[in-house]
């Protein structure tokens, strides 16, 4: 009798060929999708190999990773029995395969054409399975093959896949800094130093034995989260699950270590493993981002510095997560002080209003690096950080896009959900800007555009003074309202929309 422990509904209903089961199991948890077998398959290798059609596409439209590659190696450890071993592959994945080769780094394309069946390739195909991926033996799908016709369809989609690899490659990656300028205002040093990173790995002139990792640091709100999500976007293809982050508050306590890499044996939550091996298991070139990495206990930042060091961490029962392609971003607010004061006592002096200023070294080893040491303690902890990337205040100019960013975005809002014209003076834009605090980055904007526009909008709205198609024009009072420590603005609705700037 085979015990399912660790197995999971999914599947067991893949071998059952229970469409049903298997949706349901989707359902109460997505992720599901893309787990791994303890022997190292995943649901859609087990599905094709199985050629379970129905739950096939019901897999790759729930977002199954058609490029992921098996990790059952045909190999026991020494403590287990060699017969089980075998007979868990033979009757829980396939009979037609002999359990004891070696099937590291098959994919799902690779078992399509070992089952010898034509429809699944081109489906696989379809869905985007790489059909240039070679396995542990050096072997692509096409050396697999028994078919000429899908040795044909395999060999005019590794030409396809080049052709289009080689038109698209730059398309792809150029656009990083212009994505990252798209969507965050200033921070040119910052966009340059992450772009110029990220383009050294992409290229292959990094370290490949050890996973990149950047430490950004600066006020709140000044965009290292943001800057990290696009990041992965770009890398990923805006896949959500191939971005994580991890708040690092919630592992402020010793014994919280075990909700990151998962609780030993014997303890309570073993089978769960842990937030961030479970999901690098399965996205092992994930982009991870840990918030507020100060505030971890020092158990975490042990325990970091030897992913960040080896590339790779062994979860709570046991599992080997190699993660080298993975890049792991820390941000901080530690010293964002003093690196706002620096950044505008260098304005001042240099008369220079942008976010391309740079640091001394002076100011860099004499006052940062202190402070990097106190928080993080262990030298070489820092020693494995790739790039600290530092993120300055908005100056005047900045604050002014930013300003009109979150005015246009609420602008766009107005027509979509209310059917309203929204326009504004220039003053609007000037007395926004004067709520802003360098402490606290674009939230303290967001802030006064929710206290002194949206606030006075939704009481217009509750008082049956906005309607549809009618244009609203925002102008500031020359009157300071003492009790909300801002100037109100005063809306003027019509039937016909009036102009603004």
């Amino acid at each position: 009798m085979i015990d399912y422990v660790y197995l999971g509904d999914i599947f067991i209903a893949i071998n059952d060929d229970d469409q049903i089961a298997c949706k349901a199991a989707l359902v109460s948890n997505p992720d599901s999708v893309n787990f791994r077998h303890p022997r190292g398959w995943t649901p859609l290798m087990a599905a094709v190999v199985q050629r379970r059609r129905r739950i096939i596409k019901t897999l790759l439209e729930c977002g199954a990773d058609v490029n992921a590659v098996d990790e059952y190696d045909g190999r026991t450890n020494s403590s287990e029995d060699h017969s089980l071993h075998r007979s868990i592959r033979y009757e829980e994945f396939s009979a037609c395969l002999k359990p004891d080769t070696n099937y590291r780094g098959c994919t799902a394309l690779h078992y399509a054409v070992l089952v010898n069946d034509e429809a699944l390739v081109k489906l696989l195909l379809d869905s985007g399975a790489d059909p240039s991926m070679e396995n542990i033996h050096g072997h692509l799908p096409i050396d697999l093959c028994k078919s000429d016709s899908i040795a044909r369809l395999l060999g005019s989609n590794v030409l396809d896949r080049r052709q289009r690899q080689g038109q698209s490659q730059t398309i792809l990656r150029i656009p990083l800094e212009q994505r990252l300028r798209d969507n965050i205002v200033g921070q040119e040093s910052a966009i340059e130093i992450v772009t110029a990173t990220i383009r050294r790995k992409e290229k292959n002139w990094h370290d490949d034995e050890h996973p990149l990792v950047m430490l950004f640091m600066g006020s709140s709100g000044v965009g290292k989260t943001e800057v990290a999500k696009q990041v992965a976007a770009h890398l990923h293809s805006n896949n959500p699950r191939a971005f994580i982050r991890l708040d690092m508050s919630e592992y402020q306590e010793k014994h919280e270590v075990s909700k990151l890499f998962g609780a030993p044996p014997g303890y309570v939550g073993f089978d769960n493993g842990g937030q961030l091996t479970n999901t690098l298991m399965h996205y092992p070139n994930a982009v991870v981002l840990f918030d507020e990495i100060e505030k971890a206990h020092p158990d975490v930042m042990t325990a970091l510095l030897q992913l960040f060091d080896e590339g790779r961490m062994t979860s709570g029962r046991g599992e080997t997560v190699n993660c080298k392609d993975a890049i792991f971003i820390m941000t901080s607010n530690v010293g964002s002080q003093v690196i706002a004061e620096n950044a505008e006592l260098i304005r001042s002096k240099t008369g220079d209003a942008t976010s391309s200023i740079q640091f001394s070294r002076e100011f860099l080893d004499n006052v940062m690096r202190p402070l990097l040491r106190k928080y993080f303690i262990r030298d070489e902890f820092l020693g494995r950080i790739n790039e600290v990337v530092y993120f300055l205040p908005f100056s005047p100019s900045e604050l002014k896009e930013l300003v009109l960013r979150y005015l246009n975005r609420w602008k766009e809002m107005a027509i979509t959900k209310h059917s309203i014209s929204l326009t504004w003076d220039q003053d609007v834009i000037d007395h926004i800007i004067a709520g802003y605090d360098l402490y606290y980055g674009a939230r303290s904007i967001a802030y006064e555009i929710d206290r002194q526009i949206l606030s006075h909008l939704a009481i217009a709205d509750e008082k049956g003074q906005l309607k549809p198609n009618c244009g609203v024009h925002l102008k500031a009072s020359d009157c300071f309202d003492k009790v909300q420590s801002c100037f109100p603005l005063f809306i003027l609705s019509s039937a016909n929309q009036t102009p603004g700037k």
